[in-house]
């Protein structure tokens, strides 16, 4: 006899457009108006899960005898929550919650889930958080061959710390078309990813009492990695076109720097600043390490040179995968000269660090038939329209930067403002990063790092609806 599955504790969802009865109930003596009261509750209801997609809502006359208030009341908490893209339907036909992945009861995030990219957020939380790709619209037979052509290789017995030889030339010749870095294998190290990169770095160059030089603000995990290396972490001054190289100090080893999107402002480090910036690591005899994590993605302006094509002797490169395709991989490279990277390697050895040879035999596959290049040209496309959208919605409520590249745009508002629009946001399902937790020291500069990169389409504009709305409030 078959048994059907069990549906305890699911909710069971409407297999029609059906009619939902409202227990809402507004606060004539709350300070919130009456409109903004109501489409709080709906949103809120829609996030818990207690308005499933698909339900029909009431008609904005029998909701507002059921409330007893005048209908335009109700009528504008639909209307906003239609510009939001919460509700659908047209004139005439109803008013229904619009149809969206499934919601769980959402968790409210911990301070810290706000600042680091962490798991992915709860079905129906909008993140706006910078630092992670979109990875729900890959090439799923690209992706499968690329794991079986994995699994056809027998288990290694002795990893080769510079990384696969195959996948080495792959990367050179990814990084000559993609960035206009010429080198060649032998200046190429595989690596895990970013802090991996930045490790390694730290290994080879840095030791105790050391100084190190990281942007202020700038990457978290750059301080993270130096000063556990027992390297001293110094900031260093960036402003709107990138890292302040009048004024650096020239006692520093290490300076770490992302030029081609700086991290979080958005600057793009002009040519004059770069060749004053080689100018004084040849003088002092700093090496550079440039994070080049979202080069790839560039709006409307011409590609920069990576500042190691500039001087490969003084700068070492790092890239990774996690932003082009996804941080699941867990790959990256470091390009530096090939007596550097040799040391690397030897270093590499002692500590008995290594990258996973399938996943790099994949990788290869990917990069071998073409399969990366065509999911970063649909890719671009992609993330341009969700940039336009922020630019849209967002710039005529504040002033935005770094919009020109990348995967985030900073939008500069006072601090009071930045923290409540964080909050309020946060409580109306929109997920914010503020750029206080960037910086090194007390932060001189205020406002909103808004990620485009893991949100969708739809939720880029719901979410950027709320956050204008939001500015236009707190700052009207």
């Amino acid at each position: 006899m078959h048994t059907p599955p069990s549906t305890a504790g699911r909710r069971p969802q409407p297999t029609a457009r059906t009619h939902v009865d409202l227990p809402v109930s507004l606060s004539r003596d709350s300070a919130e108006p009456l409109t903004a009261q109501l489409a709080g509750w709906l949103r809120r209801a829609m996030l818990d899960g207690a308005l499933a997609p698909g339900e029909r809502l009431p008609s904005t006359r029998a909701l507002a005898v059921q409330l007893a208030v005048s209908r335009t009341v109700v009528t504008e908490a639909y209307q906003q929550l239609y510009a939001e893209g919460w509700l659908d339907g047209r004139h005439g036909s109803g008013t229904y919650v619009a149809d969206m992945e499934p919601r769980r009861p959402r968790k409210r995030p911990s301070p810290e889930a706000r600042v680091l990219p962490g798991p992915p957020s709860a079905p129906g939380v909008i993140d706006l958080t910078p630092g992670r790709p979109w990875v729900r619209d890959h090439d799923r037979a690209a992706w499968k061959r690329a794991w079986r052509k994995a699994a056809d290789l027998p288990p290694g017995e002795s990893p080769d710390p510079y990384g696969l030889p195959r996948l080495r030339e792959l990367l050179a010749d990814h990084l000559r078309r993609a960035r206009g870095v010429a080198v060649g294998p032998e200046n190429v190290l595989v690596t895990r990813g970013t802090g991996n990169g930045l490790d390694l770095c730290a290994l080879a160059l840095l030791g105790a009492g050391a100084r190190a030089g990281v942007e202020d603000p700038g990457y978290h995990v750059a301080r993270t990695v130096f000063a556990a290396r027992g390297a001293e972490v110094v900031p260093c001054p960036v402003d709107a076109d990138g890292v302040v190289v009048d004024g650096l100090p020239r006692d520093l080893r290490v300076l770490y720097t992302t030029p081609a999107h700086q991290y979080p402002l958005g600057g793009r480090l002009p040519i004059p600043r770069r060749e004053r910036l080689l100018a004084w690591a040849r003088s002092t005899g700093a090496t550079i390490v440039e994070d080049d994590y979202d080069a790839e993605f560039r709006y409307d302006v011409a590609p920069l040179p990576a500042l190691h094509g500039l001087d490969p002797e003084r700068v070492v490169l790092l890239g990774t995968l996690s932003k082009t395709l996804t941080p699941d991989v867990g790959v990256g490279w470091l390009v530096g000269d090939p007596a550097f990277v040799d040391r690397v390697a030897g270093l590499r050895r002692t500590v008995a660090d290594r990258t996973s040879g399938p996943v790099q035999q994949a990788v290869a596959t990917l990069l071998e038939r073409g399969d990366l290049d065509r999911h970063l040209r649909r890719m671009r496309l992609e993330y341009a329209r969700r940039r336009a959208l922020v630019v849209e919605l967002l710039g005529p409520v504040c002033r935005l930067r770094g919009d020109t590249a990348g995967l985030h745009v900073l939008a500069e508002l006072p601090e009071a403002v930045a923290l409540a629009v964080v909050e309020e946001a946060r409580q109306r399902g929109v997920l914010l990063d503020s750029i206080e937790p960037h910086h090194h020291g007390r932060p001189r500069l205020h406002g909103l790092v808004i990620g485009y990169g893991s949100a969708s389409h739809a939720d880029v504009r719901r979410g950027c609806h709320i956050v204008a709305e939001l500015i236009r409030r707190l700052t009207g």
